[in-house]
């Protein structure tokens, strides 16, 4: 059988849509910002692969990855369920980073790093098959038409994510946009490398139990929008001889 080598992925550009802050902070704000943060950052190294397991205090069972943890309560929710995952979290918003810098100190946890910044770096920077879950819950549906290329969920997000996690490794996404969803199913249910888990409407109307909620779901049940969410396992992978 022949052995597969590995491939060095793509180099990327930043490239960031929406804004960047919101509402000033406040002095304990602030300060979360100045001393916590730089030590949870994430490093992202200027050549070569990153790795993950490696950036954590204690050792860890495997890697979840959040792309845009938006407030950081599920974030919050998964790093305080399982203290022996280490967690990869993605949001270039300020308030919502300083939300997430809250709760950890709250909970005293220590097995999260957080990347603000174009996720895709980290994306390119981690190896092959070290993924064990990973999450893109919300998005911004970008509802116009000639904005719909920034939609984050794409053919090429998941081709990315296809060569980050493992095998049975689980993907979810969230969104509360009629059309946002329609063009999720369309890219997901046609991807030869994920396997939707729904096997009736209720599994992907419904959010899981382990499926902590966020405000931005709460914010949707508000305004009268109904959340969906897709489950989707990575298929195991074939080698040819």
């Amino acid at each position: 059988m022949a052995t597969q080598q590995p491939v060095a992925p793509p180099e990327r550009k930043r490239l960031l849509y929406g804004r960047r802050r919101g509402r000033p902070l406040r002095t304990g704000q602030r300060g979360l910002v100045d001393d916590l943060l730089p030590r949870v950052s994430l490093a992202l190294p200027e050549s070569g692969m990153l790795d993950p397991a490696a950036i954590f205090d204690k050792p860890v069972t495997d890697i979840w990855v959040e792309i845009g943890f938006g407030g950081g309560e599920h974030l919050a929710a998964q790093a305080a369920a399982h203290r022996d995952i280490g967690m990869l979290g993605c949001e270039v918003f300020e308030n919502g980073i300083v939300k997430l810098l809250t709760e950890m100190q709250r909970l005293a946890l220590t097995n999260i790093r957080i990347l603000s910044d174009d996720a895709r770096l980290l994306l390119a920077a981690l190896p092959a098959a070290s993924v064990g879950r990973a999450f893109i819950l919300f998005p911004d549906p970008w509802p116009k038409m000639r904005h719909h290329k920034r939609r984050i969920v794409s053919t090429e997000t998941l081709d990315t994510l296809a060569r980050l996690m493992k095998d049975g490794a689980e993907l979810r996404i969230g969104t509360d946009d009629l059309s946002y969803l329609e063009w999720m199913l369309a890219v997901v249910t046609v991807h030869s490398d994920f396997a939707w888990l729904a096997e009736g409407p209720a599994d992907w109307r419904e959010r899981p139990p382990d499926w902590p909620p966020t405000r931005y779901e709460a914010k949707a049940i508000a305004a009268g929008r109904r959340p969906y969410f897709l489950r989707l396992s990575r298929r195991p992978r074939v080698f040819r001889s």
